[in-house]
C-alpha cells in the first residue's frame, strides 16, 4: 500500500466496544486498524495547504489552517476550546450562520477516564468519536444542555471538583487512574444542582461505556515524533489511541499534522 495526499485527523467510530480508525489522505481512506502490527512509513513532502482557503502555509494552525484563516473563522476562535465564552448573543460571532448551526445544538457534558477522571463537553452526535479522540477507556454522559454556552457554564461548575485536562503521556502509556463514573456523577450532581437548574439542562440516566483500543503494546516511555524535525517517520505500528499512532520508534499525533502532504507506505 502506498498513498499520497493531504491528511486530516483520523475518523473514529465505536463498534462493539472497540475503537475503529480510518485516516483520510487525499481522496482515500486508510483502514488504520488493519495496519496495526505492520511496518509503516510516513514521509512529509514539505507541503501544507490550509484546510479552509487551500493556500500554502509554512505552519498548520488550529488543526490544519493558515494563520490568516484562524483570525476570521469561528471554528478557530477561543470559544471553541472554552464554550462558556460563547459570544454569539453579543452579535460578535465571526461567522453568525456557522455559529447558529454549530453552537445551538444539543450538547453533552460527560465524565471520562482518560489518564484520570475528567469532564468534557461535545455535540450529542459526536459523543463516541470525542471519547475515542481523547483516549478514554470509559465514559459516561451525565447532562444534556441546549447550547454550547450552557454546557460551558456547567463544565466550569464541574471543574471545581474534577479535572478537564488529560495527561496525554499517561493516557498513551495506559496509566489510567480509574474511577467509578456513576458514583462520581451522583456526587457531582449534588454540587452543581443550581447551575443545572439555571441552564434548564437535563440530567441523563445513560450507562457507562467501555472502550478498547487497537493496541498490541503500550510504550513504556513516550517519545514524540515530529515531521518538522524528521520528515520521514517509520516503524512498526504497535497501536492507536486517541489521535496518536503508537510506533515502536515513538508516538505521532495525527491531529497536529492535519493538512500536511504525506506519502504513506505499508
Amino acid at each position: 500500500m502506498q498513498l499520497s495526499g493531504h491528511i486530516k485527523m483520523m475518523n473514529t467510530s465505536l463498534e462493539g466496544g472497540s475503537a475503529k480508525y480510518s485516516l483520510p489522505i487525499g481522496e482515500d481512506l486508510i483502514d488504520m486498524n488493519a495496519v496495526v502490527g505492520k511496518h509503516i512509513e510516513l514521509k512529509y513532502n514539505d507541503v501544507i495547504l490550509c484546510a479552509n482557503c487551500g493556500m500554502r502555509t509554512k505552519k498548520s494552525w488550529s488543526g490544519g489552517y493558515c494563520f490568516p484563516c484562524t483570525q476570521v473563522l469561528a471554528r478557530c476562535d477561543l470559544c471553541i476550546m472554552r464554550p462558556e465564552t460563547c459570544h454569539y448573543s453579543k452579535g460578535t460571532c465571526r461567522e453568525p450562520q456557522w455559529g447558529l448551526n454549530y453552537c445551538f445544538q444539543p450538547t453533552i457534558i460527560y465524565l471520562a477516564n482518560t489518564s484520570k477522571p475528567k469532564v468534557g463537553v461535545t455535540n450529542k452526535k459526536r459523543l463516541y468519536s470525542r471519547w475515542i479522540e481523547q483516549g478514554a477507556v470509559s465514559a459516561l454522559p451525565i447532562i444534556e444542555a441546549k447550547s454550547r454556552l450552557d454546557s460551558g457554564k456547567i463544565e466550569v461548575a464541574l471543574k471545581q471538583f474534577v479535572a478537564d485536562k488529560t495527561n496525554w503521556r499517561n493516557m498513551l502509556k495506559n496509566e489510567v487512574e480509574l474511577s467509578d463514573l456513576t458514583s462520581l456523577k451522583e456526587t457531582l450532581l449534588g454540587e452543581i444542582a443550581a447551575t443545572v437548574k439555571e441552564t434548564e439542562a437535563s440530567v441523563l440516566s445513560d450507562d457507562e461505556v467501555n472502550i478498547s483500543y487497537p493496541v498490541l503494546k503500550y510504550p513504556a516511555k513516550v517519545v514524540s515524533l515530529n515531521f518538522d524535525k524528521t520528515p520521514i517517520i517509520s516503524g512498526v505500528l504497535e497501536g492507536i489511541k486517541g489521535q496518536y499512532l503508537l510506533l515502536n520508534t515513538g508516538v505521532l499525533n495525527i491531529r497536529k499534522f492535519s493538512s500536511y502532504h504525506l506519502t504513506i507506505s505499508s
